[in-house]
């Protein structure tokens, strides 16, 4: 039998088990899909700690690449041997070989080899609906993003540049800012040696951004409110440092009629059309060179455990992908 990471309960890295697991035949609108490389993404580790919780037992992850073995007998455009890559439920990525709804698949060219897609794909996608529906980019806007040499970071930053936008990202050491630098960060903000509203605002000549993309939550949201312009949007799509403690929705008004919204990659791709549409995107955006996907750690997914702690230290950056 193939082997995955369960998890019987919530906790720390030591919660997860490296088991043998029945796979079993796709059901009529599933596939079953051998993976070549798993994805490691921050929404795992509120998976395995409760913050976001699942049902016990239960797999974990949610983005991975590889090859179709075999296809329910209601599918219909897929077939075996086909290269796919998926991102988003249901959980259980971190796994050799498992079943899935087939529609939840995207078909891969030739050219993306299966390490950059399941680096790609969730923080990809996650980059997509920021970018180009939650808050569409246009070019001339100043847009501050962040954790800027984070997996979705180096990602957003090359795309909003394309975009046309003045693109500033916060990091927390030399060597991040470098690695921002060098995918589409017209400024880089140390905040452990700057205050990230002052410099926005003076690099914006006092206006602010028209965007905020905020993945660090609690640590970085009040300041993302001060960082925005009149009329400006706080994107809060994620809890790195916890989740953001409530507040009066006055301080929107006060601040200048400001609005935040609190998305989630699954409501923007819960439709396939939806999903077929920003993945096409995404897949295109690479193929084509203009997003370049920074896998610059992989580890044994029997040892996910010691990719989960470096994660939460905040030691890795770009992507991370996982050797089934």
């Amino acid at each position: 039998m193939p082997f995955a990471i369960r998890l019987q309960h919530p906790g720390g890295p030591e919660a997860m088990s490296w088991e043998e697991v029945p796979v079993g035949e796709p059901g009529p609108h599933e596939a079953r899909v051998r993976h070549a490389a798993v994805g490691l993404n921050y929404i795992d580790i509120y998976h395995r700690s409760g913050l976001y919780p699942l049902p016990q037992p239960s797999g974990l992850g949610l983005e991975a690449a590889g090859v179709v073995v075999a296809v329910g007998s209601a599918v219909s455009d897929l077939a075996a041997g086909d290269r796919v890559a998926y991102a988003g439920g249901p959980v259980g990525a971190y796994s050799q070989e498992r079943c899935l709804p087939a529609d939840r698949l995207l078909k891969l060219p030739a050219t993306i080899d299966f390490n950059t897609a399941a680096a790609m794909m969730l923080q990809g996608l996650t980059s997509a609906y920021l970018l180009l529906r939650t808050y569409p980019v246009k070019a001339g806007d100043a847009v501050l993003i962040h954790a800027a040499a984070g997996g979705v970071g180096l990602i957003a930053c090359q795309w909003a540049k394309a975009l046309g936008a003045t693109v500033i990202g916060t990091v927390s050491n030399s060597a991040k800012a470098t690695l921002a630098a060098a995918h589409g960060c017209d400024h880089v903000i140390d905040y452990t040696r700057e205050d990230f509203v002052s410099r926005v605002r003076e690099i914006t000549g006092g206006e602010g951004v028209a965007v905020v993309y905020d993945g660090v939550g609690k640590d970085t949201f009040a300041g993302s409110l001060d960082s925005l312009r009149t009329c400006g949007m706080l994107v809060s799509f994620g809890n790195a440092s916890g989740p953001v403690a409530a507040f009066d929705p006055l301080l929107l008004a006060q601040k200048g009629s400001l609005f935040l919204t609190r998305p989630t990659l699954m409501h923007y791709t819960a439709k396939r059309a939806d999903l077929l549409e920003l993945g096409g995107a995404l897949i295109e955006a690479v193929a084509s060179g203009k997003l370049r996907i920074e896998v610059n750690q992989s580890y044994p997914l029997a040892e996910v455990a010691q990719a989960h702690r470096d994660l939460e230290a905040r030691r890795l950056t770009g992507s991370t992908i996982l050797l089934p």
